[in-house]
């Protein structure tokens, strides 16, 4: 699976942004797919992901501000990000993965909340 994200930037504290990774490859039933995001000095942790199953599994610090989404005509992930906060600085990594592929992880796209 390949992943190629895009729509960093930079945003005003209070701001929206909307990542998109788009995907190619071969995706298997079960295949999980969602967003990490690495602070600088931090681990890579998960913000929110799609199961398995299609429900949604997200981070408590980005509950109520966060949307995961998908368009398999497309074949694109989005991640809609609202009220942004200084502490959501981070690169956030687009993820797939499957019990029999492995994970797979984009390049990541730099997303940065200042004034």
């Amino acid at each position: 699976v390949q992943l190629v994200e895009s729509g960093g930037g930079l945003v005003q504290p209070g701001g929206s942004l909307r990542l998109s990774c788009a995907y190619s490859g071969t995706i298997l039933s079960g295949t999980t797919m969602g967003w990490y995001r690495q602070a600088p000095g931090k681990q890579r942790d998960m913000v929110t992901v799609f199961t398995s199953g299609g429900a949604t599994n997200s981070a408590d610090s980005v509950k109520g501000r966060f949307t995961i989404s998908r368009d398999n005509a497309k074949n694109t992930l989005y991640l809609q990000m609202n009220s942004l906060k200084p502490e959501d600085t981070a690169v956030y990594y687009c993820t797939a993965f499957h019990v029999r592929q492995g994970r797979s992880w984009g390049q990541g796209t730099q997303v940065t909340v200042s004034s």
